[in-house]
């Protein structure tokens, strides 16, 4: 920062070790102090480190004239001295502002980056988390995580991108793939309310490919190259199942090994990994197509499936994927929802709305026992009683025990189709989830459609 007055030279001053309630605290450019637990727990543990620059008047009392914060958090934790940089008392009021503006533009905070490297070092040193905890008046679970990313490679370099410490440490499981990693940094930084959605479904498609790739080499042994995609209905290549032989009998894998213009797909189903065989030219190798599978009628068969259609078919897939990975994440936040101390001020009444408006759904969990409510709530047991039990030794608990059954009853009432035919109960309950903080990701905001404002009606996703 340039300076623009011109002030007389400086007369060197003394360290002195002073009672910080002795301090006189004058008017100071922050408007607020802010003594945050960490900054307290420092003071506490280390003490003043950087001395309070001062002036003393001609009365003898010591004046503040940077240092407010350190002063007021010494005497908050009770130390009896601080040390204190006096300097000669001469100088305009406008020269003492001009100080404190010096002092805090100058002061420039350490980067999340600088913190989790020392925190790191403090580890060669032989410190534990605890004891760097202690020390520093970070807390432990952000500490075992910044230590985590310091170590990694790529750690500091996503910090330095904008990712919170979270972020960068949850990237860490894709340091093997640079694709997905600028993807889902793009996500964090761009649309972080959907990061979480972005990462579960990465974590999907990932497992996925591990699972696939063991029957993908053995595919690719038979000398039949394997698709990406599964071909589309009614074009080239055509899958086995729907070929048959000159004598009508079913075209089977042994047939096709070896020919020229096979290939193959890999398909993760419930089951497990699936190998589904495809030909170029089935008239080439002998083969027809089945009347049956194609709805061939006195000859002719349908046509390939239009461009709309195969939009259609791509976004189904995708979506159903999308709502798959947002199941996931939205039952963690849910668990983590339950255990606050507090549930939302219209919790009553979003309980009475799930009662009425999805009855249905409540009326079978309750039949049931409410199993799901009793794991959102912590409690062992999936039976009615289980939960009885919990609300008479936890009274203060009936709103968390009303709503957890309400909700939970509408949660496991979910599945694909509620994306793909919303209704109006559901949309609700996804519309109050997101009132109460949960970042709808795009294919769940089409099924809370029924309960959005038109204009936050949602584009939707798209592989």
């Amino acid at each position: 920062m340039s300076q623009t007055t011109q002030s007389a030279p400086a007369t060197p001053g003394t360290i002195e070790h002073l009672d910080p309630a002795t301090l006189v605290i004058e008017t100071n450019v922050r408007s607020e102090v802010a003594l945050d637990p960490e900054f307290l727990d420092s003071i506490r543990d280390s003490g003043v480190i950087t001395p309070i620059i001062a002036t003393r008047a001609a009365d003898g009392q010591v004046h503040v004239r940077a240092g407010q914060r350190r002063t007021t958090a010494a005497r908050e934790v009770g130390l009896a001295t601080v040390p204190v940089y006096v300097v000669d008392a001469q100088g305009t009021e406008a020269d003492r502002i001009i100080v404190q503006l010096a002092e805090n533009e100058h002061r420039i905070e350490l980067t999340q980056g600088d913190r989790i490297e020392a925190w790191k070092q403090l580890t060669f040193e032989g410190l534990s988390v605890a004891q760097i905890a202690k020390r520093t008046g970070a807390k432990r679970d952000q500490i075992k995580t910044g230590i985590a990313v310091a170590k990694a490679d790529s750690g500091k370099q996503l910090l330095s991108e904008g990712l919170t410490l979270d972020q960068a440490a949850i990237l860490l499981e894709f340091e093997d793939d640079p694709e997905a990693v600028k993807q889902l940094t793009e996500y964090a930084i761009t649309d972080p309310g959907y990061f979480p959605h972005a990462v579960e479904r990465e974590r999907r498609d990932r497992a996925d490919r591990a699972e696939c790739a063991p029957l993908i080499a053995e595919v690719e042994k038979q000398g039949v190259t394997v698709l990406t995609e599964r071909p589309y209905h009614g074009e080239a290549p055509f899958p086995i199942r729907g070929l048959r032989k000159a004598d009508d009998s079913a075209v089977e894998v042994e047939d096709v090994i070896g020919k020229e213009g096979v290939f193959a797909t890999v398909i993760k189903y419930a089951t497990g990994p699936r190998a589904e065989y495809y030909v170029q030219d089935p008239e080439a190798l002998g083969f027809k197509l089945s009347e049956s599978y194609y709805g061939i009628s006195g000859g002719a068969k349908k046509g390939p499936m239009t461009d709309e259609q195969k939009a259609e078919r791509k976004e189904l897939i995708a979506n159903n994927k999308a709502w798959d990975a947002s199941e996931t994440v939205r039952r963690e936040w849910l668990a983590q929802f339950f255990a606050r101390k507090t549930m939302p001020k219209n919790a009553v009444a979003v309980t009475a709305e799930m009662l009425t408006v999805s009855y249905y759904a409540v009326s079978d969990a309750m039949r049931t026992g409410s199993g799901y409510a009793a794991e959102l709530l912590g409690v062992k047991g999936t039976s009615r009683q289980a939960l009885a039990d919990y609300l008479a030794s936890h009274p203060t608990k009936d709103k968390h025990v009303a709503l957890a059954i309400a909700l939970a009853a509408v949660e496991k009432s979910t599945d694909r189709q509620t994306w793909r035919s919303p209704r109006t109960e559901t949309a609700r309950y996804l519309v109050a989830l997101s009132e109460w903080g949960y970042s709808l990701s795009p294919v769940e905001k089409i099924a809370a459609a029924p309960a959005l404002p038109a204009e936050t009606e949602p584009e939707t996703e798209t592989a």
